[in-house]
């Protein structure tokens, strides 16, 4: 896993403003769970008391630097935690959705589906991610967990127009600048 600092969330909404530093930028759409409750070292049987909210983010990654860190052995961070790097949706509340790993999202660019994907297809539980996380690091109220990404990740640029839907509901839509 990687980290982004608090500088790379975008919300409300406001556009994505693509890096003079990249001339490769990708989206990858995630479901994002947000902690309620500060806790670490946290067994999976209980993982579910510790997020209250989710929504989705877009996990942007310039990936021309990530190829160079790569090959470098470098840390990806400046690749993937880079200021407003992480636009997210509203957070609703959990009991608002039958079914947590039956959740369907998808990303439109330009009017046209990229990425679609099921909560049900993911390699990792929430609960498993939030167990292997706080075996690390302290999880804190407010920490926003992304939960990894469908196949159809791709580039954007300047005037595109994205909108991410959760259960068939738009709950993000901005455009590049």
């Amino acid at each position: 896993f990687f980290m982004k600092p608090d500088s790379a969330l975008v919300i409300s909404n406001r556009p994505f403003f693509y890096p003079g530093f990249s001339r490769d930028v990708h989206h990858e759409l995630e479901v994002v769970i947000r902690i309620s409750k500060l806790g670490r070292s946290i067994e999976e049987k209980y993982d579910g008391r510790y997020f209250n909210k989710v929504g989705l983010g877009v996990d942007f990654t310039a990936r021309d630097l990530q190829d160079e860190q790569k090959k470098k052995g470098l840390p990806w961070e400046i690749a993937k935690g880079f200021d407003y790097s992480a636009p997210v949706s509203e957070f609703f509340p959990v009991e608002k959705f039958k079914d947590l790993h039956n959740l369907s999202f998808r990303l439109d660019l330009n009017g046209k589906t990229v990425q679609d994907g099921n909560t049900s297809l993911m390699i990792f539980s929430f609960e498993k991610i939030i167990s292997y996380v706080s075996r690390f690091m302290t999880l804190k109220t407010g920490d926003l967990i992304f939960t990894g990404t469908p196949a159809g990740v791709g580039p954007v640029a300047i005037d595109d127009r994205l909108e991410a839907y959760m259960e068939g509901e738009k709950v993000m839509d901005f455009p590049v600048k």
